[in-house]
């Protein structure tokens, strides 16, 4: 018996041509799987570009419908919606009132796409407040939690009753979404959907956000969004927010924490329960730039992004990238 020479092990076979590696994707992408941030701007005619994000803009209500519906033809089906108003207080009362900005933009795209597009409205005071915080502050400036999640449960009824069909509550308040879900349920909207903000990090890649939605802020947010640092933390975060009715759940940055999207995709206790990964107005601006100066070739750079994203566990990706993305898949 002739003894043969042991096989050669060659994995390159997997990679010869695009349908065989089509074929074998471990982490594919599909434009139902992206959600389209949008900002709605209150008083204005025409949309403001912003800045710091080559491509994005402030809508009116007429162009925001006319954007969430383009979304929908290309085969996005979810659209996150933030509000920016004319005034703010401290209080921000105008993330609560029926015909504030961002209740009626709701209305407005909602009346537009109906069931064709899965419409989220971001539930979170810092667009509406004065002074820039998530939340309700106390005399000495500090965010009063309780109070808070009072304002909260007012927004997510006013914001079920305007037509959304997921709530995104965002501002890191302990109990907010046992809140919530209660506030919903009582008001009888109990196919209003939590998406939640689960894990969101104290980042310094919201910067572009900030100059997108006007923020007020001065100083920071760190004792309310969670350190950097913390890994274990946002796991944990993010099944006490399932536990108290959460639908989704969201890790906000996505590429500085693929490996947290990773452990809340993996943690036991969320088996079944899909994760959201929001890429950020920060890692956007970097591939915008570095792109727009030669550095790296940007589609390729884009498509790699979202698919990292995806391979680290993310069922969902908030990308402002999501149409054009749309466009290029196969």
């Amino acid at each position: 018996m002739t003894e043969l020479d042991p096989p050669v092990i060659r994995p390159r076979r997997l990679r010869t041509t695009p349908a065989m590696r089509e074929m074998v994707a471990e982490a594919t992408l599909r434009p139902s799987q992206l959600v389209l941030p949008l900002f709605v701007r209150e008083g204005i005619t025409e949309t403001r570009p912003i800045s710091s994000m080559p491509g994005v803009v402030q809508h009116t209500r007429d162009t925001l419908r006319k954007a969430v519906v383009e979304a929908a033809e290309a085969g996005i089906r979810g659209v996150m919606l933030f509000g920016i108003p004319e005034s703010k207080d401290p209080a921000g009362s105008g993330a609560i009132d029926p015909d504030g900005i961002l209740n009626v933009a709701i209305r407005d795209v909602a009346d537009e796409v109906g069931d064709a597009v899965v419409v989220m409205g971001d539930l979170c005071l810092d667009e509406f407040t004065d002074h820039g915080h998530c939340g309700v502050l106390t005399p000495d400036g500090r965010v009063d939690n309780d109070a808070t999640l009072a304002a909260y449960a007012e927004m997510a009824v006013a914001q079920a009753a305007a037509g959304v069909d997921m709530v995104g509550p965002s501002g890191m308040m302990d109990g907010q979404v046992a809140v919530i879900r209660a506030a919903l349920d009582a008001a009888g909207h109990t196919d209003t959907g939590i998406l939640a903000y689960g894990a969101k990090y104290a980042s310094a890649f919201f910067g572009p956000f900030r100059e997108a939605v006007d923020s007020s802020l001065q100083g920071d947010r760190r004792t309310y969004q969670q350190d950097p640092r913390n890994g274990l933390e946002g796991v944990r975060e993010a099944v006490l927010d399932v536990e108290q009715g959460a639908d989704i759940v969201m890790v906000k940055p996505a590429l500085a924490y693929l490996d947290v999207i990773r452990q809340v995709r993996d943690a036991p206790e969320l088996r079944g329960v899909p994760v959201a990964a929001y890429n950020v107005s920060g890692e956007f601006a970097m591939v915008e730039a570095a792109a727009a100066r030669g550095w790296i070739d940007r589609e390729p750079a884009i498509l790699e992004t979202l698919t990292s994203i995806r391979r680290a566990g993310a069922d969902l990706i908030l990308t402002y990238w999501a149409v054009e993305v749309a466009a290029l898949l196969p």
